[in-house]
């Protein structure tokens, strides 16, 4: 990383992003929000010890935040939305291409009725099929068409180099180490309990 002047505002790459103009360095060499900072020193919000947890989790909504608008707008300039993008990632890594419905809606972590319109886009877009399971009958599965395919293809390179160009300098390290700290806040928020109490070795 160069070297950036210990508490003097430093507009971060994708400078259209609002929040980025409030990102600076500290004394310790690492960034923080001056904005939220600041408010942290406003009562209600100023509750003693409570500072370097809350510009954390500010620090995690804010990237994940920043990662939705970049990947919307990237989904956008392609004639998708985010949600049809993710159908059509998850269709691509699918067996045959194909997948029952209420697998989508368990992998995007959205109600079946959502899947169900993310299809109808889809379908009349001609980038998807549904078709019947050849093993029951009753049971619908979503199958990329040959142009859901060619087009996924298409933007498959583009999307990774979008969503990598985030961490393109971090170290080896550093990615497992956020990779590692980020679950470890998914686990404590899904799970209610410290992650030690239930989390699995390899």
């Amino acid at each position: 990383m160069k070297h950036l002047t210990m508490d003097t505002p430093q507009t971060r790459s994708g400078a259209e992003c609002p929040p980025a103009g409030n990102l600076v360095i500290g004394p310790d060499g690492l960034l923080y929000d001056r904005r939220f900072r600041e408010g942290l020193s406003t009562k209600p919000f100023g509750n003693p010890g409570e500072g370097d947890a809350a510009e954390a989790l500010a620090a995690l909504r804010m990237a994940g935040k920043v990662m939705r608008q970049q990947m919307d707008r990237f989904a956008e300039r392609h004639g998708l939305s985010e949600g049809r993008l993710f159908l059509l990632f998850q269709l691509g890594r699918a067996p045959q291409h194909q997948l029952p419905l209420g697998e989508i809606a368990e992998h995007l972590d959205v109600s079946p009725r959502n899947v169900t319109g993310l299809i109808d886009h889809l379908e009349k877009d001609g980038l998807v099929e549904r078709v019947h399971d050849l093993n029951d009958r009753r049971s619908i599965q979503a199958r990329l068409t040959p142009t859901g395919l060619q087009t996924l293809s298409d933007l498959w390179d583009k999307a990774r180099e979008s969503q990598l160009s985030a961490v393109k300098d971090f170290s080896p390290e550093e990615l497992r180490e956020l990779r590692h700290l980020c679950l470890r806040v998914v686990e404590k928020l899904a799970a209610g309990r410290p992650a030690a109490a239930h989390v699995r070795h390899a």
